[in-house]
């Protein structure tokens, strides 16, 4: 069975494979295209077909990959503990150098976003320019600049009280159908929004539920990140938010684009935290003109 469902036409063009990146981890992608790379680096409850749309467009200038992080569809790796977007950010690391792709542009959203800034972090060599779609780097609403600063502590105190805690109870208990609700009732602010969800969007949505199996019983879901360290990130960086996303989101993306020397940072007024869902052709059109010029073109 494919990995994914193409359109019409594009089903050749597209190669589906599985790289070992060492330490018995094995991460399957897919890619189309040629040239410089684009990797693109999907968030939580999702997997590699997030891209999907994605990959056809970029592919005709760009070689565009696409893979699942460890423990996302369709990868079966063993449960370590330990787990963290920094874990994920050195598996794109080996990644990367498994598949000998050199330096190449990173587009990451959501949890995806946030392993891309550590892997900024702790791996710029590999790196030509970075795309960041909403990061939630939840430990930077702790040291918000004066002004903020209460309302970061006040966020960050009810994202672990209302939310984190919560989700760890629900999975340490084994029901991950309970957490994944408190997740979502919590970011939409709906104490029905999951409930309220299909049948069959609830069951694609626990299709990759499985990383949270993993971190929230021996890992940490959002791991710290040095204020410094962002500020020494030298890499173009391009900041995309959605206007209408969850407001601690809107906080983050305020104090990276302050951290982020020379970073841009793009607003989808009427967008939520899905832009690249509900503006496709603006997210890419506003990423190749980024990217323009970074490759020798």
């Amino acid at each position: 069975m494919p990995l994914l469902a193409w359109a019409p036409g594009t089903e050749a063009q597209v190669r589906s494979a599985a790289v070992n990146i060492g330490h018995d981890i094995t991460l399957h992608y897919i890619e189309q295209g040629s040239g410089v790379p684009v990797v693109f680096v999907h968030g939580s409850l999702s997997d590699l077909s997030y891209w999907r749309d994605q990959m056809v467009a970029f592919s005709r200038r760009y070689l565009a990959i696409a893979y699942s992080r460890r423990y996302s569809f369709p990868n079966r790796n063993s449960a370590l503990p330990g787990y963290s977007a920094v874990t994920d950010a050195d598996d794109l690391a080996a990644f990367i150098g498994a598949l000998h792709l050199g330096k190449v542009y990173i587009v990451g959203h959501s949890y995806g976003a946030l392993t891309a800034l550590f892997l900024a972090t702790r791996h710029p060599e590999l790196i030509r320019a970075l795309v960041l779609a909403e990061p939630p780097a939840v430990s930077l609403l702790r040291h918000l600049p004066s002004k903020y600063a209460q309302l970061g502590e006040a966020t960050y105190d009810d994202i672990y009280r209302r939310m984190v805690a919560p989700m760890q109870a629900d999975f340490a208990r084994g029901d991950p159908d309970a957490g994944v609700g408190v997740f979502m009732d919590y970011v939409f602010n709906d104490p029905h929004a999951w409930e309220n969800m299909s049948a069959r969007d609830r069951a694609d949505t626990m299709k990759d539920a499985h990383e949270w199996d993993v971190m929230m019983t021996e890992g940490t879901l959002f791991p710290e990140i040095a204020p410094q360290a962002i500020h020494n990130i030298k890499v173009p960086v391009l900041l995309m938010s959605g206007g209408k996303s969850y407001p601690f989101l809107a906080l983050i993306d305020r104090e990276l684009a302050r951290l982020i020397p020379h970073s841009r940072n793009i607003v989808f007024a009427d967008a939520g935290h899905q832009m690249w869902l509900q503006h496709p052709l603006e997210c890419r059109d506003d990423v190749e003109a980024f990217f323009r010029g970074k490759d020798g073109s």
